[in-house]
C-alpha cells in the first residue's frame, strides 16, 4: 500500500470519528459515558471476528498471529480506554468547544512525543501540525481560555491520545491488524464496564433505547474506523496520522452543518481552512520523500549500469 492510499483510509476515519459525534451527544442522554463506550467497544470487538474468521489462512497460523497480538492489544486497549475515560469525565467541567481544542492537541503532541524517542520528524509535518493546532484554536475555541480541572483531564487524554497513536504505528507493523483491533476493543469494553458497574447504573431498557446510536459507535466508529486506523498506519508515519486524524473537528462541524443545522462564523471555517492546509502540507512532503525513496534504487541500478 503506497503513502497517498493509507492517508485516504485515514481521512475517511477522520470522517467517520467526526460524524460519530452526533452519535454519541445521542447516546449520553440514555446511558452514561462507562456504560456507552463498554458497550459500543464490545460490539466493535465482536463485529471483526466474522472477518477474523473470513481472513485466516490456517488454524495454527491463526493461533499464532492471535497469540502474538495478546500483548500488544492489551497495551493498545488500555491506553485507548485512558483516552476515552478521560475525555468523557473532562466533559463533565469543562465546555466541548475546549475539550474538542485540548483533545486534538495530541497533533502536536505525536511530533513532540517522536522526536523525544529519537525520530526524525519532517519540516512539513512540523509545519503541517503548526497549522492544524491553529486551525483547531478558530474551529473550537470561542470562549476565553482558562484552565480549570476539566481541561486538565483533556489534556492528561490527548497525552493518551498520541500515545494511542504512536502505539498503534508501532504494533500495526508486527501484528495482524484485525486480531489487534479486535484485542484492544475487547480490552477496552471490559476495563469501561467494570468502572460502569462501579459508578453507573446500567439499565437495559436504557440501552436498548439508544441502540441505533450504539450500533453507529460500535460497528462504524469503533468497529470500522479504528481498524482503518490499524491498517493504514503500517504505511503513514505517525506525525502524518495525527494531523489527517485530527480533521474529524472539521468533519464534526461539516456533520453540525448537514444534520443539526448548525452554522460556522468565518472564523470557524477559517480554522477549518487551516486544518486542510496543515494536513496538505505533511502529506506533500511525505509524498515527495516517497517519491525519492522510490527512485533511489533506479539511480542506484542506472549508476551500476553505467559504471
Amino acid at each position: 500500500m503506497s503513502v497517498f492510499k493509507a492517508n485516504i483510509l485515514l481521512l475517511i476515519t477522520a470522517a467517520i470519528w467526526g460524524l460519530a459525534f452526533v452519535a454519541q451527544r445521542v447516546g449520553m442522554d440514555y446511558v452514561g459515558p462507562f456504560t456507552f463506550n463498554g458497550v459500543r467497544f464490545f460490539l466493535g470487538s465482536m463485529s471483526l471476528i466474522p472477518l477474523i474468521f473470513y481472513f485466516r489462512r490456517d488454524a495454527e497460523s491463526s493461533r499464532r498471529e492471535f497469540k502474538s497480538a495478546v500483548v500488544p492489544g492489551i497495551i493498545a486497549g488500555s491506553v485507548l480506554f485512558a483516552g476515552v475515560s478521560l475525555q468523557q469525565v473532562g466533559l463533565v467541567y469543562t465546555t466541548a468547544g475546549k475539550a474538542a481544542f485540548i483533545t486534538g492537541l495530541y497533533v502536536v503532541l505525536v511530533p513532540l512525543i517522536s522526536i523525544l524517542l529519537g525520530r526524525k520528524i519532517g519540516g512539513s509535518s512540523l509545519l503541517g501540525s503548526v497549522l492544524a493546532a491553529i486551525g483547531l484554536y478558530l474551529l473550537c475555541v470561542k470562549e476565553a481560555m482558562t484552565i480549570n480541572f476539566g481541561d486538565m483531564l483533556q489534556f492528561m487524554g490527548a497525552f493518551f491520545w498520541a500515545i494511542h497513536i504512536l502505539v498503534i504505528g508501532y504494533f500495526s507493523r508486527r501484528v495482524d491488524a484485525l486480531k489487534l483491533s479486535c484485542l484492544q476493543f475487547f480490552v477496552c469494553s471490559v476495563l469501561s464496564m467494570a468502572v460502569a458497574l462501579v459508578v453507573e447504573t446500567i439499565v437495559w431498557a436504557d440501552i436498548l433505547a439508544a441502540y441505533i446510536v450504539i450500533l453507529y459507535g460500535g460497528v462504524c466508529s469503533t468497529g470500522i474506523a479504528y481498524t482503518l486506523q490499524v491498517v493504514a498506519q503500517k504505511w503513514a508515519p505517525p506525525a502524518n496520522a495525527a494531523i489527517i486524524l485530527s480533521m474529524e473537528t472539521v468533519f464534526a462541524a461539516i456533520g453540525g452543518f448537514l444534520i443539526l443545522n448548525e452554522r460556522m462564523t468565518g472564523t470557524e471555517v477559517l480554522g477549518c481552512a487551516l486544518m486542510l492546509s496543515g494536513m496538505l502540507t505533511a502529506q506533500i512532503g511525505s509524498l515527495r520523500r516517497e517519491k525519492a525513496e522510490k527512485a533511489r534504487p533506479e539511480c542506484q541500478s542506472s549508476a551500476d549500469v553505467t559504471f
